[in-house]
């Protein structure tokens, strides 16, 4: 599939006990499906740096949080855990299409401020190790 269909792209890969769950297996989303202390981490970050998004909300596979760019482009990190794992955690970026079916997709780079942002936060945070950054690099849509 050519990057200009897509509408998720992995961005990080890493390892850190931080965010294990601190509640119950019962509490969680799904059985081994985490991710919220993350996604809050992410918020709390992005908000220190002056970039606003939304509380995180849950889906099925995990927690993610979402934002619009002042020309209105709209995007998510998703966030969640690696193969029912309580440390090994995975990120996303995903975008909104502007009209019905998700047609008119905004490009990855203009995300790019929110994804350098999110760079720093985990290259600063000592708790992470194995980082795997993926990133923009690679993209031209």
């Amino acid at each position: 599939m050519s990057v200009s269909m897509t509408i998720l792209i992995d961005i990080a890969e890493f390892r850190s006990a931080r965010f294990a769950p601190v509640l119950p297996e019962e509490s969680q989303v799904n059985p081994q499906v985490y991710g919220a202390e993350l996604a809050y981490w992410i918020a709390q970050e992005l908000a220190k740096r002056g970039l606003a998004s939304s509380y995180p909300e849950s889906e099925d596979w995990g927690w993610y949080v979402e934002w619009s760019t002042p020309e209105g482009a709209e995007f998510a990190f998703h966030c969640g855990n690696a193969e029912g794992r309580k440390d090994h955690w995975c990120i996303a970026l995903r975008r909104f299409g502007r009209k019905w079916f998700g047609q008119d997709q905004p490009p990855f780079t203009d995300a790019a401020e929110w994804v350098d942002a999110l760079k720093a936060s985990l290259e600063a945070e000592p708790s992470i190790t194995a980082l795997k950054w993926y990133g923009l690099d690679s993209l031209q849509a």
